[in-house]
């Protein structure tokens, strides 16, 4: 038995203060939750208003190009993924979490001072694609170093639950952009939201980044690199290490997230609230009821993210994942029988049992793709199989659903849709061992080496 008073890393490192850990968590709630609501923002932004202001010289495909834009970032992320991955294993995670907030906060303020098609013609969509690049770059780099702070600092007992902090970020994240556009559609109701109201929770990201860059830049160093620092063990190249000793594990990673940022798109891409306000739809509500209703599903996520990383620690991460992936395909199969009944309630309703899924299929993520990969090469690993797994699930969730509707001209189609994504997931859940408690520290990378997918016996 090791002793509680010292730290899994290593036999003769003493624990961090729970004091510190606490601080590590909060910080990464906190920057994670700035860098997601910036996303976020973008995101509903591109459903409601985007394809009127942006996109209005292409007629009847503004929306439809407006969700792609949604789904270029992610193109981008691996670019972030890689970056943040090399850099991350060679100088640390902090430095690289302070970084991608500043890019993700910079290239948000500046989406909110844009101007429109109507006022520069071409050049406007133009600039607001790069700057979705910029904040996909940013996305891509963030997850990684955000979760290995949470994770390495946490007792090999507790990890699920720290690791639950920077991902209960996502949901709070969207909470805030979902409630701050309710809030500003209600203040600046009909004509002047699109004239002028829409650019309000872009130019907010300036305080939250401020913020932000404050509590991060108090927080210690992660541990595990603290100690391959010392050591003078930093990987040299760790993304060819990666895909020469661990490609399929990076391959099997993605699906698991794939399964579920595909489903989670359909609020976080923007889709449900554009499908729920559209005139000409088969719907039509007001925004702001549905935006609330997606301010509710959010809060709901949450919680059920919280949870997860908490399960995870008694029962396992893959037994969470299987409980998460059944809750998730009854949620995808209610959702949208609820939402095109045309009542605010009903949809709010389907929201949320979908939320329930999405937590517990999200929650326990960073403990799990933590404990995966060898500590010198753990930073790239989470980041590269997080952005595949976001551009082969979440990308272009909305436009092919979107795509879906105007084909068959039903949304069951893009329930079948988000079933099957669903079931990959599942599948590719399956398919990994749950390596909950390993040591993460460098002391024990032969051990962590060991491939952890189930047809595979080999050492890496």
């Amino acid at each position: 038995m090791s002793n509680p008073a010292q730290d899994e890393h290593s036999p003769g490192r003493t624990a961090p203060p729970s004091s510190d850990r606490r601080r590590v968590a909060f910080a990464t709630v906190v920057g994670t939750t700035v860098e997601w609501y910036d996303f976020f923002v973008y995101a509903s932004a591109a459903g409601l208003v985007f394809g009127k202001l942006f996109f209005s010289g292409l007629g009847a495909n503004s929306t439809l190009v407006s969700f792609a834009t949604v789904g270029v970032s992610f193109l981008f992320r691996p670019l972030g993924a890689f970056l943040a991955g090399h850099f991350g294993d060679k100088y640390g995670r902090r430095v690289v979490l302070v970084l991608t907030l500043i890019l993700m906060g910079a290239a948000t303020t500046l989406i909110g001072v844009l101007p429109t098609f109507d006022q520069i013609g071409v050049l406007a969509p133009v600039l607001l694609i790069l700057l979705r690049v910029l904040q996909g770059v940013s996305a891509g780099g963030e997850w990684g170093g955000a979760v290995l702070m949470a994770v390495e600092h946490a007792p090999s007992k507790r990890r699920g639950l720290f690791g639950a902090s920077p991902q209960i970020g996502v949901p709070l994240g969207l909470l805030l952009a979902s409630g701050v556009l309710a809030l500003t559609s209600l203040l600046v109701p009909g004509q002047a939201f699109l004239d002028w109201g829409w650019r309000i929770p872009f130019l907010l990201s300036v305080v939250l980044i401020l913020v932000g860059h404050y509590v991060r830049r108090r927080v210690e160093e992660s541990p595990v690199f603290r100690e391959i620092a010392e050591r003078r063990e930093q990987t040299r190249t760790p993304i060819i290490q990666l895909f020469r000793k661990h490609a399929v594990l990076v391959l099997v990673a993605a699906l698991v997230f794939a399964g579920n940022n595909a489903v989670g798109y359909m609020t976080t891409g923007g889709y449900i609230q554009n499908y729920a306000t559209n005139p000409k739809g088969p719907i039509g509500l007001d925004r702001g009821p549905v935006l609330w209703a997606v301010t509710a599903s959010a809060a709901t996520w949450l919680i059920s993210t919280w949870a997860a990383g908490a399960v995870s620690d008694r029962i396992g991460r893959r037994r969470t994942y299987v409980i998460g992936w059944i809750a998730q395909l009854a949620g995808v199969a209610v959702l949208f029988p609820l939402v095109d009944t045309g009542n605010i309630v009903l949809l709010a309703l389907g929201l949320i049992i979908l939320s329930v899924g999405l937590g517990f299929t999200y929650g326990q993520q960073a403990a799990f793709y933590a404990e995966l990969f060898p500590a010198s090469i753990r930073f790239s690993g989470v980041s590269i199989s997080y952005a595949i797994g976001a551009i082969l699930g979440g990308a272009f969730a909305p436009t092919i659903a979107t795509a879906l509707v105007d084909a068959t001209g039903t949304s069951m189609s893009v329930a079948v849709y988000l079933a099957g994504m669903t079931v990959i997931g599942l599948i590719a859940t399956l398919l990994l061992r749950d390596r909950s408690g390993i040591p993460l520290g460098p002391d024990h990378e032969a051990e962590q080496a060991v491939s952890p997918l189930r047809f595979s016996k080999t050492v890496s």
